[in-house]
């Protein structure tokens, strides 16, 4: 089967280099279109009651402190994704590139039912059955409601 058009969702893990290296083999092969993909987690981790006081005053701080996060984010994702997207081209791949803020698997989900590619690639990293119930798989997401070829890089950061 020839690809025209193929969505690689990537990370900033080295998994996330073999994974843009694959669909960049693939595109050249098919002399197929490339959109490359990143979804920013919303990053809950941090706990805004140490921000706070009594009466909340402190709250204005760290709304700033997570924004000046995100801007800084953004603009690294921004430079991280025009290199992979410059890579392709001088590749002989015709690429964009696309990031949002949100769920990984809900949001490839998205853009593939927007831009219709033929086949989606992704990474998996080695998760026990315990790590993959408590973190969820994107991997695993989108397989189960890709309706295109997904093509799902296998491996782990350590054996990269």
């Amino acid at each position: 089967m020839a690809y025209q058009k193929i969505l690689v969702a990537v990370d900033r893990s080295q998994q996330g280099e073999l994974v843009f290296n694959k669909s960049l083999e693939i595109a050249r092969k098919n002399q197929a279109q490339l959109t490359i993909f990143h979804c920013l987690p919303i990053d809950t981790r941090e706990n805004p009651a140490i921000y706070s006081d009594l009466y909340g005053q402190n709250l204005g701080n760290y709304a700033r402190a997570i924004q000046e996060h995100l801007d800084r984010e953004k603009e690294q994702t921004r430079q991280w994704l025009t290199a992979y997207c410059d890579r392709a081209v001088r590749s002989g791949v015709q690429a964009d590139w696309d990031w949002q803020f949100g769920n990984p698997g809900r949001r490839i989900q998205q853009i593939a039912k927007q831009w219709q590619p033929d086949l989606i690639v992704v990474g998996r990293r080695d998760r026990n059955n315990i790590q993959e119930l408590m973190m969820g798989s994107v991997s695993n997401y989108i397989v189960h409601r890709a309706s295109c070829s997904v093509l799902v890089v296998q491996g782990s950061e350590s054996q990269q």
